[in-house]
């Protein structure tokens, strides 16, 4: 099944960092919206050392098309040496949000 919508996770250390990034993305039109939570736990391994840290999680909603200058510009931006970068495919959704989503990505 093919989409042309994705949801994005991406993991931030604080703050500021969740913010630039979801500023930049938006403004640029990389995405129509990025959601801040805070308060997630993660836990990892990095560097053969058990990590526990509590970061925020930007979710992110784009198109397909816009994906990798997407992941180029929060590789940019982004603190972390190996920044969480998932995308998610939307098969379904509400078809006005999707319409939505289309008339605020645009990849030039």
């Amino acid at each position: 099944m093919e989409t042309n919508y994705l949801m994005i996770f991406c993991t931030v250390p604080d703050t500021k960092s969740a913010e630039s990034i979801a500023s930049a993305l938006v403004s640029e039109q990389l995405a129509a919206c990025c959601n801040i939570i805070q308060n997630v736990r993660s836990v990892y391994s990095w560097k053969n050392e058990i990590c526990d840290d509590t970061e925020l999680l930007l979710v992110i909603k784009t198109t397909v098309d816009a994906y990798d200058n997407l992941e180029a510009k929060i590789t940019e931006l982004h603190p972390y040496e190996v920044p969480e970068i998932l995308a998610i495919p939307i098969y379904r959704g509400s078809k006005d949000y999707l319409n939505w989503v289309d008339s605020n990505v645009n990849i030039g």
